[in-house]
């Protein structure tokens, strides 16, 4: 016997039906081979969900194998196959479905007025032709599904007379489709609370919301029949489906998660496991998740605001609704950008391992706000060269680069117009080289004469990209003595400048030390930081 708890605990369950393998796949671009479906399908099964539309089996070979194999393979879902209102679909589906153990046939026809036009159908023509399908359906399996195509643009009356003559054929749950986008929130919610009263046997069965996202509306469309009494919700991962896609899974489950307070329905859904089969499902279909799309997107959990990031380290809730663990992630991401302040930045050096006084900070953000605005996103390897470079010049520099243009191409020579800051004075000279590399150190021996052995020139992208920040290291010999310098910018030419420029104070410094001979080590940038 059912107590009156567990009746209340199943009218606050909702029911995670998932189409990504059938409506998801009908994305164009979108196709799924053999193997990447049975490994959606198992995860689907493994996190939780309650139904997994597993294809349209009469619609290829390859789809009815698809889905035979995942109602064999599946352990806890019920796996159901979509079948037009026709025999010949109806069988072929059930084919598919019928050795799992907890198989359903999902049947639609079309039932709005222009979907009526297309078959020549009249209203009592399609009535008869909803009873016998449905009633063949359910004369092979017990778990059948029925949707009228374009419920919400369908006479409210005669959606209500085909819904009753469904509901009595034996179908177990009334899915009402959004096909096309076109309904709002209140609309959703006012359908369900109408055919709820008026329907009769409406308090038997299930009724399910598919919501399409043509005016990006799905997800809300889905939770307000939920509220409404809608007890199934037909979602895919990251939304994926034909035009602009579906409610998303994610977008459901972690809404009835964190809203539980003003909707106090749940699920069945592992959501730890969200941010895995999105990744996956991405992968596999082709449709990379927008950056920003809710839940999953790469920047959900990502703040670059000063603001905001100075708010996150001090209280995790202050910008964030939800735990990033809550859906499969180790944790927020907090980066680097030119909106970023210096309590992110403080952060990111002493994570990278390094403890900064008050007036390096000061230093090096300068630094990182002018490669800021050059760079899209600042990552550690950035900010590491930063440090690099901002221990160079923490030495006592001589020379220091003022100011520094380069010409250069297929029309040799390539020239360099470089100011150089010695001893506090600017000087200036403009001198040519074979590439414009050669030209700035030429124009730096012009300026600043000096008789050096340039033993090693090398520049290493620190980061991806097109505009990825290189870092040059040059190492000079003069006599014996050896320094190494090296120096970071986007701008491959001007970091050159800066690690000549750098590695030549060094030497300077070894001058007066008087020091010939000395390890490379002594003076490397590695130990200077």
């Amino acid at each position: 016997m059912t107590n009156a708890s567990d009746t209340a605990s199943q009218q606050d369950r909702v029911v995670i039906f998932d189409t990504t393998l059938r409506d998801g796949e009908q994305s164009p671009g979108a196709t799924m081979t053999h193997d990447e479906k049975l490994e959606i399908a198992e995860m689907l099964d493994d996190m939780g969900v309650d139904i997994i539309e597993a294809g349209f089996p009469i619609s290829s070979e390859g789809d009815f194998k698809a889905v035979s194999e995942i109602s064999e393979r599946s352990k806890n879902s019920v796996i159901c196959g979509l079948s037009r209102a026709n025999f010949k679909d109806i069988d072929r589906c059930f084919e598919a479905v019928k050795h799992a153990a907890q198989p359903r046939i999902h049947t639609f026809i079309g039932t709005s007025p222009l979907h009526r036009e297309i078959p020549g159908l009249s209203m009592d023509e399609m009535a008869d032709k909803i009873h016998e399908t449905v009633s063949h359906a359910r004369n092979l399996c017990d778990n059948v599904q029925w949707s009228p195509m374009d419920a919400t643009r369908t006479e409210e009356d005669y959606l209500c007379r085909v819904i009753e003559i469904a509901i009595k054929a034996g179908a177990t749950t009334i899915n009402i489709p959004d096909t096309v986008g076109y309904t709002a929130p209140r609309e959703s919610a006012e359908l369900i609370k109408m055919l709820l009263e008026r329907v009769p046997g409406a308090d038997e069965i299930v009724f399910a919301t598919h919501c399409h996202n043509d005016l990006g509306m799905a997800t809300a469309n889905s939770l307000a029949a939920v509220e409404a009494g809608a007890r199934q919700i037909e979602c895919t991962i990251n939304g994926l489906g034909e035009r602009a896609g579906n409610t998303a899974l994610e977008e459901v489950v972690m809404a009835l998660k964190v809203r539980n307070d003003i909707m106090p329905f749940t699920t069945g859904i592992d959501s730890r496991r969200l941010m895995q089969i999105s990744r996956r499902v991405a992968t596999v279909s082709g449709f990379p998740v927008q950056y920003n799309k809710a839940i999953v997107g790469k920047n959900a959990f990502a703040h670059e605001s000063g603001i905001h990031q100075d708010g996150m380290l001090k209280n995790a809730e202050t910008f964030e609704i939800m735990r990033p663990e809550d859906v499969g992630l180790s944790g927020t991401s907090l980066p680097l950008g030119k909106h970023s302040g210096r309590a992110a930045l403080r952060a990111k050096l002493a994570e990278l391992g390094f403890d900064v006084g008050d007036n390096q900070l000061k230093d090096v953000f300068v630094r990182f706000k002018a490669l800021a605005d050059r760079k899209k996103e600042v990552h550690d390897d950035d900010v590491l060269a930063l440090m690099r470079d901002s221990a160079s010049e923490a030495e006592h520099e001589t020379i220091q680069v003022k100011f520094l243009r380069v010409i250069c191409g297929t029309e040799a020579p390539q020239s360099a117009d470089l100011t150089l800051t010695v001893d506090g004075v600017d000087q200036q000279t403009t001198a040519t080289g074979d590439g414009p590399v050669d030209a700035v150190f030429n124009a730096v021996k012009a300026i600043f004469p000096h008789d050096v052995n340039l033993q090693l020139y090398q520049v290493h992208a620190v980061t991806e990209g097109t505009d990825a920040q290189a870092t040059v290291s040059v190492r000079l010999e003069e006599e014996g003595r050896i320094a190494t310098g090296q120096a970071a910018d986007t701008d491959t030419v001007v970091a050159s400048a800066k690690a000549y420029v750098n590695a030549l104070n060094r030497l300077l410094v070894r001058r007066e030390k008087g020091a010939p001979g000395e390890d490379v080590k002594t003076v490397s940038m590695t130990d200077s930081v």
